[in-house]
């Protein structure tokens, strides 16, 4: 390979009894798929190995009946039936030259065994960390000595299985050799708890069961959470966590190392905007082991991979996220197209799709979850069928999107916004305080679109049907995005709130545009209930204005509950002075008062407000299209028109919900019925014997 700033990222690693072709390592993450979907699941991992990844890791696979995580959808490997399933991953990892990496887990109180019914077990008794009212069961002697024999059996399976790299884990504040090694759970008082040197004994058994079971062709990874930021409530990197890596540190042939819990290890751009966040938590590791380490942290940029490489924070450059957001981050570092890196937001879609319990989703990347349903790939479509136009209006993120794989596919694309500027809601929110990152939404699609020669963009240009006709385009894509409604219509009334015209009534953006001139008190009323309220108040909370944030909801932004942020996001609104008041709906509006309805009671209190900024429901955007189909039906049959609605127009929801739809437009343009259909009803159906 001709050496350039990026070499030392294409140097192989030997760990252990084998060797990974370069750098970039996929670490275990979770997908949705799991034991439910092993086609799915090899196709997704096949795609990332194939985007040059250098490792590629499963997610964490329940070694016994009572770790069953469901109704979450986790890989399994229970006993020797599971093993056909996981060979898939790991032949499909394989033939694209990657090594192929599975983490063994068992959950502790983390797991409900719900499917199982069998008892939760944990070192101590307690509930288990879901909310349902059940406890665990205290390990005896011979719990202990059966789970050290469920780990190495499963080691063994997935050695059959193909894997080269299987994981001893403690981390993210679900698993039963982390509660072992916290003394804020383990108080036990036998060998197993008390001192650091008996809370790591499990850890150390397991590890070296491991390397005896299968060192002799797999390498032993211990993936590690050295600090839980939790101050000295909890393990801390310089203290017990250094002490664990000291008492350990050349037992396994990897150290995959980070922070917890999950929500700490996957914090979003909101609230953690730095690549390389963890870093100061983990590079200590290196001064301690010989043996080679793995970090992770959002990590997106190539010259901050290379920085970390040459002052020895790591050896091998983790990545969940990123190898998420881009499959092909690897290849196009290698290729020189960094500037074609489809960079992580860090908005957790991804995550959010895992708490909901399917496939895994991105912002940036569509095609993520769908490479063996519809055989997507994001850094290729199919080409086009006939020699065709196509129109796309709307410059939004489903609008982007629609046209870039339109061109992609070879048709000849016009794209008309009526704004002065490309990229529609990713615009507005994007200025949103900690929401930046997600800029690189519009910015990634843009840069595509203006280096094709077959798309012309007409900016300022809000066309009329009239406008529409005169082009001749009979291809047309609405992506005209939706309206806030003003009414209060939402998700806990469907009527319209009664009084609203004696007060100031504001969308969310009209709230932020005329922010300066703004009156207190500010109140912010969330009956959607996702995340872009807490935003609007977090943001207008810094002007100084006096804010009161209102839901009929019992907590701020419930939705992000998914996104592991929900508590730093009603944190962020009290510490900024704003008045959270939950499980209240706007009755009516008398004057410049509020009547507040009690969710539970139905008792009515008053509110004095100025300004209501409402976030409630939106209204597609149609009138163009309505307009567009009624001429159509109206007009003698001629040339037909494809006349589709696309993005928040079609259905007001997330932005990765308007980039999909865009994506799915533009893949099935000139598909007929039959092969659309197809696509939607693909799934894994079980084979009855």
């Amino acid at each position: 390979m001709k050496k350039t700033p990026y070499s030392r990222l294409f140097e192989p690693v030997k760990i252990g009894p084998v060797v990974t072709k370069n750098r970039f390592y996929q670490v275990p993450h979770c997908c949705g798929m799991g034991h439910q979907r092993p086609q799915a699941h090899a196709a997704m991992r096949a795609l990332k190995a194939k985007g040059g990844w250098g490792v590629v890791s499963t997610e964490e696979s329940e070694i016994h009946p009572t770790s069953d995580l469901s109704p979450y959808v986790e890989q399994r490997i229970w006993d020797k039936r599971d093993i056909p399933a996981l060979s898939l991953m790991t032949e499909a990892v394989h033939e694209h030259g990657a090594l192929a990496a599975i983490e063994l887990a068992h959950n502790g109180n983390h797991a409900a065994n719900l499917y199982s019914r069998l008892p939760v077990i944990s070192p101590v008794s307690q509930s288990i960390d879901l909310v349902y009212p059940k406890q665990t069961r205290r390990m005896n002697k011979k719990d202990i000595a059966e789970f050290r024999r469920w780990h190495r059996n499963a080691a063994l399976n997935a050695k059959a299985a193909g894997f080269d790299i299987i994981y001893v884990y403690a981390g993210h504040g679900m698993t039963l050799t982390q509660e072992f090694l916290l003394p804020e759970i383990n108080d036990r008082t036998d060998e197993y708890g008390g001192s650091i040197e008996n809370r790591v004994r499990l850890t150390r058994e397991l590890l070296e069961e491991t390397k005896d079971a299968v060192g002799d062709t797999c390498a032993v990874a211990f993936r590690f959470a050295v600090d839980e930021l939790k101050g000295s409530d909890g393990m801390q990197f310089f203290e017990e966590g250094r002490a664990v890596v000291e008492m350990l540190a050349e037992i396994p042939d990897l150290w995959d190392v980070n922070v917890s819990d999950w929500a700490n290890d996957s914090q979003t751009s909101r609230f953690e905007p730095n690549e390389g966040y963890q870093i100061p938590y983990v590079e200590f590791v290196k001064s301690i082991t010989t043996k080679p380490v793995v970090g992770v942290g959002r990590l997106t940029s190539p010259d901050l991979m290379v920085s970390l490489i040459e002052r020895g924070a790591l050896d091998l450059i983790g990545a969940a996220r990123p190898s998420i957001a881009d499959p092909y981050l690897p290849n196009k570092i290698k290729a020189g197209k960094t500037d074609q890196i489809k960079e992580c937001i860090g908005c957790n879609i991804c995550v959010s799709s895992d708490n909901f319990a399917v496939p895994i989703r991105c912002t940036q990347n569509p095609t993520m979850g769908e490479e063996w349903r519809r055989g997507w790939d994001p850094e290729s479509i199919k080409p086009k069928k006939t020699d065709q136009k196509a129109l796309v209006i709307g410059s939004g993120p489903s609008g982007l999107e629609c046209t870039m794989q339109l061109a992609r596919r070879g048709y000849h694309v016009t794209l008309a916004e009526a704004d002065n500027k490309l990229g529609g809601r990713v615009l507005f929110e994007s200025g949103l305080k900690g929401l930046s990152a997600w800029k690189r939404v519009s910015d990634n699609r843009i840069y595509e679109i203006q280096q094709k020669n077959n798309i012309e963009i007409y900016k300022e240009s809000e066309l009329t049907l009239s406008h529409i006709n005169e082009l001749g385009i009979n291809n047309i894509f609405l992506a005209t995005g939706s309206s806030w409604r003003k009414d209060g219509v939402g998700r806990s009334r469907r009527k319209p709130v009664q009084g609203l015209d004696s007060l100031q009534v504001l969308t969310p953006e009209e709230a932020i545009k005329q922010s300066p001139n703004l009156s207190g008190p500010i109140v912010v009323y969330d009956d959607e209930q996702g995340y872009l309220a807490g935003v609007i108040a977090d943001h207008l909370s810094v002007d100084e204005h006096e804010v009161i944030f209102i839901t009929p909801a019992s907590v701020v932004s419930p939705w992000t509950e998914s996104t592991l942020e929900q508590k730093r996001i009603q944190k962020a609104l009290l510490v900024s002075g704003v008045n959270v008041i939950c499980n209240k709906t706007i009755d009516k509006a008398e004057g410049s008062n509020l009547n507040l309805k009690c969710v539970f009671t139905g008792e009515i209190s008053l509110l004095k407000c100025s300004s209501l900024v409402m976030v409630t429901e939106r209204i597609p955007n149609t009138t163009l299209y309505d307009q567009l189909v009624e001429q159509e039906n109206n007009t003698e049959q001629g040339e037909a028109k494809h006349i589709q609605l696309i993005g928040d127009a079609e259905s007001p929801g997330l932005i990765a919900d308007a980039v999909f739809l865009g994506h799915l437009a533009a893949q099935s343009f000139e598909e007929s019925e039959q092969e659309i259909q197809k696509a939607m009803f693909m799934r894994e159906m079980p084979s009855l014997k």
